[in-house]
């Protein structure tokens, strides 16, 4: 049996290929990488937020599996968007590393107290820097990792705030300089994870074998919790929502919220359900947040975007 795996083209990308590759391999199953460029890869000279957050890292490989070209997709659950059409579900949900942000510099020192440039492409991390770094001036960093890190070095900024599963991943720790604690800087939905998506023109067979090897339930009961929180919401990756699960027995606990664009607001609750309820969860902490203030939060950031 064959598997083909769709990706992205960068070094991330392709590193979460070959995971999935391995472990795929591993089972007994034969496979090829297939490379796809996305539109989030093509514009790198506007903000996520001014391309659109809906299908900007994925709508290439979906058009892909459709066609069958391709078996699976692997993503950055991050990355998805946050309502799927159902012809395309998620199938595998990988282990997950660790989930908060970091600040990464080729200084040995950064003082948060202090004025300093940092780099981020991210609006949730925007406005959670405006919040409790206010002093802070904050520049736009698109492109892959490594660009992001040449521009870095280059003295774009003096700073910038990544994913840690990233920075780990590409075997850059040695410049991380600040670890942000995930209690106040929660991290966006599905960090740290890779999602598997694939097609129902799949065989039933194949998407059976390939969820059995790369699947891992206690990280699925998380994300299930995570997405339709998010999806409830209708946030995506330019809206500044986070929301992060963790298991605890056989229960679920979700802490999600929002914060506006100019860091002024932030509402963040936190609710814990059976983990057999992870979906209801999603939904119900959602609601809790839209009530409290986070649906005019939610219609004042999308007249801004």
């Amino acid at each position: 049996m064959k598997i083909n795996i769709g990706t992205r083209g960068s070094k991330l990308a392709l590193w979460q290929a070959y995971y999935i590759e391995e472990i795929l391999q591993a089972g007994g199953l034969e496979t090829e990488i297939v490379i796809i460029e996305t539109k989030g890869d093509k514009i790198l000279d506007k903000a996520l937020s001014k391309i659109g957050s809906k299908g900007v890292f994925t709508e290439e490989l979906e058009s892909a599996l459709r066609e069958e070209r391709i078996d699976i997709a692997v993503h950055s659950a991050k990355d998805l968007q946050s309502s799927l059409d159902e012809d395309l579900p998620i199938i595998a949900f990988t282990e997950r590393e660790q989930v908060n942000d970091v600040l990464v510099s080729y200084q040995s020192e950064i003082d948060l107290s202090k004025e300093m440039v940092i780099g981020t492409s991210s609006t949730r991390r925007v406005a959670l820097l405006k919040h409790y770094y206010p002093q802070l001036k904050i520049v736009d960093m698109r492109g892959n990792l490594q660009t992001r890190f040449q521009k870095l070095k280059d003295g774009a900024c003096d700073a910038m705030v990544l994913a840690f599963a990233g920075v780990h991943r590409m075997e850059l720790d040695s410049h991380i300089v600040h670890h942000f604690p995930t209690d106040n800087f929660v991290p966006p939905v599905g960090q740290g994870t890779v999602a598997i998506q694939s097609s129902l023109t799949c065989s039933d067979e194949k998407r059976e074998r390939i969820r059995g090897l790369c699947n891992v339930p206690t990280t699925e009961y998380c994300l299930l919790a995570e997405r339709a929180y998010l999806r409830k919401l209708d946030g995506g990756c330019s809206i500044p929502v986070f929301g992060n699960a963790v298991l605890e027995g056989d229960n679920v606990k979700l802490v999600g919220g929002i914060v506006s664009l100019d860091g002024q607001e932030l509402l963040k609750e936190e609710l814990t359900r059976d983990k057999n309820e992870a979906e209801e969860l999603g939904k119900e902490l959602a609601q809790i947040i839209s009530d409290k203030g986070g649906k005019r939060i939610l219609e004042d950031i999308r007249k801004a975007l």
